[in-house]
């Protein structure tokens, strides 16, 4: 067996060539190999960058044209009850975008295999957008076909790459998907009168299954994030404190869901609330103050303990059923979202992982957004269209400010060259 190897012959000149130790000899240098040419358009290679655009503009449009419905301000209406087309697009259409654009390219990063780019990525992204386009001008059966239609494709891919890399670990992520996609049906059953369940509690149940895959991410990157930064700074992460927090945030939650005694339910939620509390506190949320790419991650978190607290309130009677939901809505994913959309979009486009002004801006205007939503109502009911209309402003522009910064990033190659 004969190898073949090619040599590019360059003979350094005398005068060039000081540094040699014989200026007689020449050097041999390996030809070059060329670099692969970048394929297909930059928004396309990789899921996070057409799905952060469409899930955040979705995000900053929906909740003023909810409001414009709310106040009678606009004779058209969605195809079905505003109050669900509102709660619907913000779970399944806002917040499944950002998780499935995280996903594709998590499982890239996590097993080294293609998951979805190019004309399958730019049909996923189609399906979803064809979804919230019949929400609002289509029949309502084709609008729930397509939308039922993304979660199970996406889990399918996921399940294969994650399999075929033997990556087990993250396969209960895809368990979650295919969850989310069963109260999506449970939700358009109800809708259209099959089922008797209440479609809210299926939108409960779908903004429960989306705190648990907060839970469960969070647990992973935002400590990951915090020691990646900061010097000499050891966390110890205790396995029965994260099983019994999450198997709590569980249960409370699932009791909440099936109405059971009141007392049971907010036992357990209070307990799960406190656990998250102990768990953030591990985290060494203080050192993170003069960072905000981090601060925001420990202080959206925040919002699940919050939000499970007020829930337990609610079972008790003592603050509404909303105030909750809006902190784990509002607060924690709509924060967790924020803080997880700029600094993966910045990590996977080869930008520094330090945020700007206008960055950090948007950052406070969702939290100012989940205060003027939850807080303000229970302070002063008196203000809670004043609150309605703030939050709305604070939420909607903070996802302006990240589209104006951000789409011009995620529609471009990788400052780096690299693909992605």
């Amino acid at each position: 067996m004969h190898v073949k190897c090619i040599y590019k012959f360059e003979t350094i000149p005398l005068a060039s060539a000081a540094t040699m130790t014989n200026d007689s000899l020449p050097i041999f240098k390996p030809a070059p190999v060329a670099v692969p040419a970048l394929l297909g358009l930059p928004v396309l290679r990789l899921g996070f960058r057409p799905f952060y655009i469409a899930g955040t503009l979705l995000a900053a449009l929906a909740v003023p044209v909810w409001l414009a419905l709310f106040f009678g301000q606009l004779s058209w209406a969605p195809n079905a009850p505003a109050l669900l087309w509102h709660a619907h697009e913000m779970l399944f259409g806002f917040a499944v975008a950002i998780i499935v654009g995280f996903l594709l390219t998590a499982a890239r990063a996590w097993t080294g295999l293609p998951t979805a780019r190019g004309p399958l990525l730019a049909a996923l992204v189609l399906l979803w957008l064809a979804a919230r386009v019949a929400a609002l001008v289509g029949p309502y059966l084709l609008y729930a076909a397509l939308d039922l239609a993304l979660l199970p494709i996406v889990a399918a891919i996921l399940v294969r790459v994650l399999l075929k890399a033997r990556n087990h670990r993250n396969l209960p992520l895809a368990l979650m998907l295919a969850l989310l996609a069963l109260v999506n049906l449970l939700f358009h059953l109800s809708v259209t009168g099959v089922l008797t369940l209440s479609a809210i509690t299926a939108l409960y149940g779908a903004l429960a299954l989306i705190v648990m895959i907060e839970c469960v991410m969070g647990g992973r990157v935002i400590p990951a994030f915090t020691k990646a930064v900061t010097p000499g700074l050891q966390l110890s992460v205790n396995p029965v404190l994260e099983w019994l927090t999450l198997a709590a945030t569980a249960l409370g939650l699932m009791l909440w869901l099936l109405a059971l005694p009141g007392l049971i339910a907010g036992s357990v939620l209070a307990l799960a609330s406190a656990l998250h509390l102990r768990r953030l506190l591990s985290w060494r949320p203080m050192v993170t103050a003069k960072r905000p790419i981090l601060w925001i991650l420990h202080a959206a978190y925040a919002w699940i303990a919050v939000g499970l607290a007020l829930l337990a309130l609610a079972q008790l009677g003592w603050v509404s059923v909303s105030a909750g939901v809006h902190a784990l809505a509002v607060g924690a994913t709509g924060g967790l979202i924020i803080g997880m959309v700029t600094r993966t979009a910045r990590g996977h486009t080869g930008r520094p992982l330090h945020v700007s002004r206008p960055e950090v801006l948007a950052y406070l205007l969702i939290m100012s957004a989940a205060l003027l939503r939850v807080v303000l109502p229970l302070l002063a009911p008196s203000f809670y269209v004043v609150a309605l209309l703030a939050s709305s402003v604070a939420w909607s522009a903070a996802f302006l400010i990240y589209l104006w910064i951000y789409t011009p990033w995620l529609a471009r190659t990788r400052l780096d060259g690299k693909d992605g």
